[in-house]
């Protein structure tokens, strides 16, 4: 069976983990440091906070940014439930955004229509590795004062206009290291951002269920090691020395298996793109994408060939459908009486296939998924 994804993983990321078990610190300590100071370096952000998932990445930008009870937070209908999870742990509320025919990425001037007084931030997501049109985005948010938190957890590595996803004019951007995800640390997860002073010092306490110093830093050299405070409800959010080890390796793969993956998008487009009955993926000329999901839209019935692709040992997925389809949702739009607006996503669902994507992905595998694809209906 030809997987939908597969990391890739080897000698370097266990020469890592061995290091962590020779010294027996294997929780929040100096890998987990290292791996911040090489993950800023490389995005070109001021600050970098290792965490144990995107969503916790996601929720302390969305607290230390003050959004509370009550307030608005803006995300796009075509995402994974986390982007909106989020914030209703907070309190606030999640108004779903439609995206945009051509890329599937929110659509700035719906988003336009759907600022209310009451709104407070934007999570604009750069689904399946393609970037958003951030410069509309954070113009608008800033005509009408909100905070714009990226939801990067396909595209770690990508480019847009030059400048590294994770060291825009953003607020936050939020990364995941999932063990499907461009790069991978089992679970993990990285916060970026360019701001400085108390605010990355509030993350920093949140993330240890509030305390003012983690167990590494009282125990690496200073006086009464003992001595800590809760300064805050925090959570337990942060990343350990396995993951983190796992992470150096991986960060120095990550071009390479983005390069890859990249590589295979492009077969698949020159071979894929002249079948009537599909839409290949559209890339801005301003990005560079980082792809995480290979995202097709057919006009054929959209199960059948996924059947079709299964009976053939190939495996395809739909990631992911309209937030407010699942039932969760159906029901927290009912009762709190939100109209959700969004036909595109709708529309367009329906029709997504996500063929197999993955750096190691061998050239046989990759024609036999395009020859079935193109044989289909024939």
């Amino acid at each position: 069976m030809i997987p939908i994804f597969k990391p890739n993983l080897g000698s370097e990321e266990l020469s890592q983990i061995s290091e962590s078990f020779s010294t027996g610190w294997i929780g929040l300590g100096p890998k987990t440091k290292q791996f911040e100071q090489d993950f800023k370096t490389f995005i070109g952000s001021r600050e970098a906070i290792s965490l144990n998932s995107c969503t916790a990445a996601l929720h302390l930008a969305l607290l230390a940014s003050g959004v509370k009870k009550g307030d608005e937070v803006l995300v796009p209908a075509l995402t994974f439930a986390s982007t909106a999870h989020v914030v209703i742990f907070c309190g606030a509320i999640p108004i779903l955004v439609d995206v945009k025919a051509d890329t599937l990425l929110m659509d700035v001037n719906d988003m336009r229509r759907k600022i209310t007084p009451k709104t407070k931030a934007v999570i604009p997501v750069h689904y399946g590795g393609m970037i958003c049109d951030m410069d509309s985005i954070i113009s608008l948010a800033k005509e009408h004062n909100l905070v714009v938190i990226e939801d990067a957890a396909n595209c770690t590595g990508a480019k847009y206009k030059s400048k590294r996803i994770g060291n825009l004019e953003s607020d936050f951007t939020c990364f995941s290291f999932e063990a499907k995800k461009n790069m991978t640390t089992g679970d993990g997860g990285m916060l970026t951002t360019n701001k400085e002073g108390d605010i990355i010092n509030e993350i920093r306490s949140l993330r240890w269920v509030g305390m003012d110093k983690d167990t590494h830093k009282r125990f690496s050299g200073q006086q009464n090691p003992w001595e800590y405070d809760i300064i805050a409800l925090g959570y337990k959010y942060n990343m350990n020395d396995i993951a983190a080890g796992i992470g150096i390796a991986q960060l120095k793969k990550l071009e390479d298996m983005n390069n890859k993956r990249n590589s295979i998008v492009e077969l698949y487009n020159s071979s894929l793109s002249n079948i009537k009955w599909l839409q290949t993926p559209v890339s801005k000329e301003d990005a560079s994408p980082a792809y995480w999901l290979y995202v097709l839209r057919v006009d054929v019935n959209r199960d059948e060939l996924m059947k079709h692709l299964f009976s053939k040992e190939i495996l395809a997925n739909t990631n992911f459908k309209p937030l407010h389809f699942f039932s969760y949702y159906k029901e927290y739009y009912r009762t709190n009486n939100i109209k959700v607006d969004c036909p595109i996503a709708e529309q367009e669902w329906k029709k997504i296939v996500v063929l197999p994507l993955y750096p190691d992905m061998v050239p046989k595998n990759i024609r036999k998924v395009i020859k079935v694809i193109e044989e289909y209906q024939n």
